[in-house]
Formats: structure tokens, sequence, C-alpha cells
């Protein structure tokens, strides 16, 4: 069925100028802003000697490597013409794992595995089995372990595709972006509709059981009619997910986002229109709106936590992951245990040295706190489940609605405004805030500075 979209009012030019302020996308609680250097290999060390060998974690590996450089890209990553140092640091990377074990109190069960980049389909057949025959010798990993990459159709062949499957792939994750040749060109990623659909089709062929699409809303030259033709034509591949992701323009962050020509992105209304549009054609082809980006079929795992209220949210986005421990390896790569969040050492050749000198590659990090965590339950509740039941978090947590009450303040403009309602014990998100869920999360965040600029924009 197609649905044309026909907007009843121009978007809100009041809302947006008073709330597109930039806001934390909230995949962790503290933020990576307040990672600092103070948190060590020493601090992590200590997080794992503590972790319960009975519990089971999970696993996400970086692979920072493309065949090209997509402009828009906010990942840490760099292109490669020669596959010398994906082998190198494949070799280090299970150097990295072998340490970690070491650290380790057992040998602990994995329910989850996540390949993440760039581009993890930069890997060779021969690369894969060496790091899931590494993985599989350090942890149990269940049978039914879910197992999922993130892959650049460019550059996907069905060797990869055959060899992931045989290792356990069950959920695969396919770049799309936008289909508009003119959008395509303006962020250097040229691919056809063609190109998905086989990758698609040969992925599905492989036995994996899920497919996840990602597209993009606020491109440069992207428009809502370009937008919508792009789900008009992924929708016939009927993916069991898609996310739709809202670019983030952070060039003092990102030097390679100061090739994309800023005159041709759409201003935050267009970004608006683009997003709801696209969201109401999701919606209307039967697809679960989740959480503030992404949308699954009724009978897809994530579709079913999130009306369980069971939807969990992590560096990867959301997840039906309760796992309370995730270890990262790889340059850059997150991670979290009970005791807090570590990152290893971004830059590739440093994260390369510290490995090779046997050290586990940690930069910083933050240690929670039980304010932290209190908070922590709150937002990760707002932004799968659109609300929260403010006492029952107090009781999980041993806290009082007192302690609230500076926060709870702040809820008029934004009820008035009608993008929340409050009855005095459960705060809920209503679809004209949906959007906006980030900024009403920021209102629980205590480390946020009023100007801070190293987050995107809310809309």
């Amino acid at each position: 069925m197609t649905v044309v979209y026909n907007p009843q009012a121009p978007a809100d030019a009041h809302l947006i100028a008073k709330y597109d302020g930039r806001a934390p996308r909230y995949t962790s609680y503290p933020t990576a802003v307040q990672f600092t250097p103070e948190v060590d290999e020493k601090t992590y060390r200590g997080w794992l000697a503590q972790l319960p060998v009975t519990a089971p974690v999970s696993v996400y590996l970086h692979i920072p490597f493309c065949t090209r450089l997509c402009w828009y890209c906010g990942c840490n990553t760099r292109a490669v013409s020669r596959h010398e140092p994906v082998r190198d640091y494949v070799d280090l990377m299970m150097r990295e794992l072998a340490t970690l074990e070491q650290a380790l109190p057992g040998k602990l069960a994995v329910g989850d595995i996540h390949l993440g980049g760039g581009t993890p389909n930069m890997l060779n057949v021969e690369e894969l089995g060496i790091i899931f025959g590494n993985l599989r010798h350090v942890f149990h990993v269940a049978e039914d372990a879910e197992i999922a990459a993130e892959l650049d159709p460019a550059v996907l062949s069905r060797d990869w595709i055959k060899a992931a499957a045989w290792h356990g792939l069950s959920r695969a994750s396919l770049g799309v972006q936008n289909l508009s040749p003119e959008v395509q060109q303006a962020v250097n990623r040229q691919e056809s509709f063609e190109d998905i659909a086989d990758c698609v089709a040969a992925v599905r062929e492989a036995g994996v059981r899920s497919v996840n699409l990602d597209l993009m809303y606020g491109l440069p030259n992207q428009t809502t009619r370009n937008t919508l033709s792009t789900i008009d034509a992924v929708l016939t591949l009927r993916p069991e997910r898609l996310a739709l992701f809202g670019y983030a323009h952070v060039p003092w962050m990102k030097a390679h986002q100061q090739l994309i020509d800023e005159a041709a992105l759409p201003g935050p209304a267009e970004r608006l229109e683009q997003s709801e549009a696209a969201a109401e054609r999701l919606q209307a082809e039967g697809y679960v709106r989740i959480g503030l980006d992404h949308f699954a079929l009724p009978e897809d795992e994530l579709a079913k936590a999130a009306v369980e209220k069971r939807l969990h949210r992590n560096f990867q986005g959301y997840t039906t992951d309760a796992a309370r421990t995730l270890l990262g390896l790889g340059a850059s790569a997150i991670g979290t245990t009970p005791g807090g969040f570590v990152q290893n050492i971004a830059q590739e050749l440093g994260w390369r040295h510290a490995v090779a000198d046997g050290k586990l590659p940690i930069a910083r990090g933050v240690a929670v706190t039980d304010e932290d965590r209190f908070r922590a339950d709150i937002i990760e509740r707002l932004m799968c489940d659109l609300e929260v039941v403010l006492p029952e978090v107090c009781e999980r947590h041993g806290r009082g609605m007192t302690e609230l009450r500076a926060v709870i303040a702040r809820f008029e403009d934004f009820r008035q405004d009608g993008l929340l309602e409050w009855d005095g014990r459960t705060l809920k998100v209503t679809p004209r805030g949906r959007l906006l869920v980030r900024s009403i999360c920021a209102l629980f965040d205590a480390y946020l500075a009023p100007d801070a600029q190293r987050h995107a924009k809310a809309i």
C-alpha cells in the first residue's frame, strides 16, 4: 500500500526554535562526554575481576576500515586500499582478546556478539574464522546467540555471507541511507537499489534470519520526496527492521564532514518533515515504531520487546540484549560493566602499540554512582518506552520523589507545548514529543551543560 504524505500543518517553527538545541543520543548514561582518563586499565581490570561468573556478557568488535569514506559518517574508521592493515589489525585484536581472557574471572557465557565499524565485511573469510574460533575458545558462546554485523553492500560477497552464516550470523544490518543519486553524490556513497536487493537476497538465502536496513534523513540534497521514494523501494524487500537516523553534522569533530556542502543541508523544519513522513509511511506498511528511530515488523523480537517493555539501549542503539556487561574489542570500542564504562584508545596507532605491549588499551571511562544508575534507569525507560512511572523507579533505587522536585518543576513548558503528559506518577512522551525525547531525557541529565556543543541537534 502506498500512502502519500500530506502534513496537516507546517512544522511548528516555535517548537523548533525552542527545543532544537543539542542533546545526547543517550546510548549510555553518563554519556561519553563524561569519560575521563582517570578510569584506566587498572580500573578496568578491577571491574573485570568482580564480574559474576554466572552472568552472561556481550561482546562488541570494532573493525575501523572501509573501502570508501562516506562523508556523513560519524564512526571511527578509515579508508584502506590494501588488506595488510586489516590482517595485522585482526592479529592484534586477537592479542587483545587473549589479554582480556587473562583478566576475566572465568570462562563467561556470551549471548550477543556485534561486529561494527567501519565495515566488518572488509574482513576476509579466513579472518572471520580466526575471530569466531578465538571467541568460542575464550567464551561459552550460546548456541542461540544473536550474532550481528554492520555491512556495506558495495563490498559484500556471497562467499563472505555464507562464511558468516556458518559462524552463526543471525542479523545483518545493511547501510542504505538514501537512494537518490543527488544525495549519494553529495555524501560520496553511490550504490543502486539493485545492489541492495542482491545483498538482501543473498543474506536470506544463507539463512540469516533478520535483516535491518539503515536509512537517514537530513542529508545534503535530501527531500521528503526522495526520502519516501527510498522507503517505497526498500519496502519491497520487507526487512524485519529499519533504522531511520538523523544525520548529525559535526564537522568540528569529524573533519571529513567539511566536504559536505552545508548550503545543501535541509533545515530543522525540513528534517522534521522527512522524519515524520518516513515514519508515517513505515507504520502504514505495518511496521511498529520503536523509540526514537527504529521500526520493526510486529513479529520481530525487537517489536515484541517494545510491547512488553523489556527493550534496552546501548551503544549499538535499541536492543533486546539485557546483559549488564559489554566487552569491547578494537580501536575506540566502548564497553560497560556494573562498575562503569570504558573506551579503548580511539587512534588506531595508539591502540596497536598498547595491545602489542600486552595491555588492555583503555584510554578513558567513567565510574557510575548510585545516582547515575537511578537517572540512567529513568532515561533508558523514556528512550525505550516513551514513558516512565517515576515512583516505581524511585522505589527500585531506594530514592524519594522529593529528589526529583527540581526536574519535575521543568516539565511544565514541555507539557504546555504538548510534548509530554504528567499526572504526578507517570511521565509520558506524546506523539508530538517523540522526536524531542532526547531533550526530555536531558531534564534528568545531571551533567549536561546548557551550551553543550559536542552533541547533535535534537531534531
